[in-house]
């Protein structure tokens, strides 16, 4: 990235050298993509966030087969990138169908069929819940939108770099991603729009983005977007493994050291480093600040809305009671993260457990038997780390 934050500053849509230079790294990056997805290099939009391509998405092919139909289809648990888009929508006329998940976080493919209608124009399911992990089916999903004549777009921030996606075998018309999510920077994701979608830009003014996206292109940011997504699926085999077995790890020394705790998502369709629990009788705020004290960074529920006071909308869907859903915390596992970091929230989280149980009006609830910590005692997208 470090040349076009500096000597390769130039705009790409300008003629003169400097801004020629720019284009070719510009085009160069979108090749990258394209290739990665198995995408054609003309159906790669460059953003500026996954929250800017799934708005993009979902706004601008409602927008634009308007004269089609008014209806669209997204699940419980989407990103509130998706779900507020959604909810713009109404506000506009456009009618939302929400469908339900099981308690694993998983959409029905036959929901989703049995929600189409004649005025049926888009469905939005993400590939993988960004809170628990779960892995949608969403080839078989594609096949059920493709044979009704419906475009279909997947958040995929979650996966990209992370687990396989091919834009062809995955069967989606359109597909958001995000840098920051496989190490690039923050601030530059991007859109696959397969060709022939009928879609109105999202942002009006330049002609930028083959009159996609208006905006003069962040470069340096596309550039490390492009070379992070390639660093990360040359290396995604082997590190999806290591991670996994990380998260393993996690998952059952959690289970078997602490009480009254739920591992929320799928056993085995999740994200290789996602760890997410309930522990019952305890807030996960005060979890949070606890693990931060000792250098462990979680989030509790979505790391976009770790601020709210509210319980997580996925859990929430997912049939978990409200009182249990507070109690909520997601560490997720990357490149980083060792053996040796898993051993240390193992060591330190029960104590904190049974610590906060200990100063709840309902902790007795959890019964004798509750796994401590005597180092802990008297101890006050969510990276697990250890500063």
């Amino acid at each position: 990235m470090l040349p076009y934050l500096g000597d390769k500053y130039g705009n790409p849509s300008s003629i003169y050298g400097i801004g020629r230079e720019a284009r070719a790294a510009l085009d160069e990056a979108r090749d990258t993509v394209a290739r990665i997805l198995g995408a054609e290099a003309g159906e790669i939009v460059f953003t500026g966030s996954g929250t800017e391509a799934d708005n993009a998405a979902i706004k601008g092919v409602a927008f634009a087969n308007r004269d089609r139909g008014d209806h669209i289809i997204t699940s419980a648990i989407e990103h509130h990138a998706v779900l507020d888009s959604a909810k713009r929508l109404e506000k506009r006329g456009f009618r939302v169908t929400y469908v339900p998940v099981d308690s694993y976080g998983m959409v029905d493919p036959a929901d989703v069929e049995a929600a189409i209608t004649d005025k049926t124009i888009l469905i939005s399911i993400m590939h993988a819940n960004n809170e628990v992990g779960t892995i949608e089916p969403i080839e078989e999903i594609a096949r059920i939108a493709k044979e009704h004549g419906v475009y279909f777009h997947t958040d995929a921030v979650q996966t990209a770099g992370h687990i396989p996606i091919d834009v062809n075998r995955l069967g989606v018309d359109l597909l958001s991603l995000s840098a920051h999510k496989f190490y690039g920077p923050k601030g530059v994701g991007a859109l696959y729009v397969r060709r022939g979608v009928r879609m109105e830009r999202y942002l009006d003014g330049g002609g930028q983005e083959r009159n996609r996206r208006a905006g003069t292109e962040n470069v340096a940011g596309i550039v490390g977007l492009a070379k992070a997504l390639e660093l990360a699926v040359s290396e995604m085999n082997d590190e999806a493994g290591r991670v996994s077995q990380l998260r393993d790890r996690l998952i059952r020394g959690v289970m078997d050291r602490i009480t009254h705790v739920r591992l929320n998502g799928h056993p085995t369709r999740r994200l290789p480093g996602n760890a997410s629990f309930c522990f019952e009788f305890i807030e996960g705020e005060s979890l949070l600040l606890n693990l931060d004290m000792l250098g462990v960074c979680g989030s509790s529920g979505s790391a976009c809305t770790s601020g709210s006071l509210e319980p997580s909308h996925v859990l929430l869907a997912m049939g978990i009671p409200h009182e249990v859903a507070h109690g909520s915390l997601r560490l997720t596992l990357g490149r980083y993260n060792t053996e040796e970091d898993v051993d240390y929230v193992l060591e330190h989280l029960p104590g904190i457990v049974a610590k906060l149980r200990a100063m709840s009006p309902f902790g007795a609830e959890a019964g004798p038997g509750e796994a401590s910590c005597a180092k802990c005692e008297g101890t006050p997208e969510p990276l697990m780390k250890r500063r």
